[in-house]
């Protein structure tokens, strides 16, 4: 990918201003790997609007456009030996940097290498009112005050439209090595909490299919002596399993059937069938077709809360939701901007 590659800041920015001077409301999607929207001609599609527009290997910051394509971006980041610390998934190539951001989606590596929001050091947006606006910087030190960059992780679109975003990056391990165990949920919820107490350079956990694995990551010679301090007579895997998870083409995302997102206290041994457990147990996956008020009551009881996967219109608890529309109002007061995802009001 260019380190420049093509600008579509003008056409984008003109789009939204001129949706908001007729009141018309737009859809704002990238590739489309996230939300299935219906084809209207209000939609404005960031796609093409890509490239690195600032690379600092020796700062570990990068900021590109919001249509750059993950994997380009990765392999940018490659050449230096580095990766984006929250393992965004690319579903299929098509995942977009904006995307990742306006999901707020972070991988297996969450709990060890941060979140999306964590990593996020700034974004310029076009707001609902057609003002380009930026927020926040492209060095770890410059971000101080309210941090509202970051208010465009997990928002879908709502607040503005992102056409550059700036991210702080890592080193890749020198080596990886994923450790496979059979056993049953309570033996692995024991062991992943025993492992978040150990010096151990633990990068990813999963248990999926009756199966544990371990993913770490680090020099050589400490992933060689983790792997011997363990002594749990584990079969060592590449890490081909981690990437289907990441990415959301393991097996398990591709059944049918509505998928549940819970938060859960690391090391809970959540015993469902069709599931699959990461980040020590603290995000578990459920497949099942049981009525929401169900899912949401096993979540509570568990010690943790469920959400649908993607996250739907109105889904958001009602205190949440009332301070989601407060913000709303302040970038985008007509309700322009992909008002579907909006929560409803009470």
């Amino acid at each position: 990918m260019s380190t420049q590659g093509d600008d579509h800041t003008e056409p984008l920015t003109e789009a939204v201003a001129a949706a908001s001077n007729s009141g018309h409301c737009i859809t704002i999607a990238g590739s489309g790997s996230k939300l299935d929207f219906p084809a209207k001609p209000e939609r404005v599609c960031t796609a093409g609007h890509e490239g690195v527009v600032d690379y600092r290997p020796d700062e570990l910051v990068v900021t590109a456009r919001s249509g750059s394509r993950l994997r380009d971006i990765e392999s940018v980041l490659e050449g230096s030996g580095q990766a984006l610390p929250f393992e965004p998934p690319l579903f299929d190539g098509r995942g977009t940097l904006g995307g990742a951001v306006a999901a707020g989606l972070s991988g297996p590596g969450r709990p060890w290498f941060g979140s999306v929001r964590d990593a996020l050091l700034g974004v310029t947006i076009v707001n609902g009112l057609g003002q380009r606006l930026t927020f926040g910087g492209q060095v770890l030190k410059n971000v101080a005050g309210y941090d509202v960059s970051r208010l465009m992780v997990g928002a879908y679109g709502t607040l503005g439209l992102l056409l550059d975003v700036s991210l702080r990056v890592r080193p890749i391990p020198q080596t990886t090595v994923t450790l496979a165990r059979e056993c049953v949920p309570e033996v692995a919820a024991a062991l992943t909490r025993g492992l978040l107490h150990q010096p151990l350079p633990v990068t990813a956990t999963a248990y999926c299919g009756g199966v544990l694995r371990i993913r770490l990551s680090g020099s050589n010679e400490g992933v060689t002596h983790a792997g011997q301090s363990l002594d749990l007579d584990l079969e060592v895997e590449d890490d081909a399993f981690f990437q289907s998870v990441r990415d959301h083409a393991h097996p398990f995302f591709l059944d049918p059937g509505r998928l549940w997102m819970l938060s859960l206290p690391p090391g809970t041994a959540f015993d469902e069938s069709d599931t699959l457990a990461e980040w020590a147990g603290a995000r578990v996956w459920w497949r099942t077709d049981a009525k929401a008020d169900a899912v949401r009551e096993q979540a509570r009881s568990a010690g943790g809360y469920a959400m649908p996967f993607p996250a739907l219109p109105g889904e958001a608890p009602a205190p949440v939701a009332k301070y989601m529309r407060r913000v709303k109002t302040a970038f985008d007061p007509a309700n322009i901007l992909n008002p579907e995802l909006l929560p409803r009001a009470d």
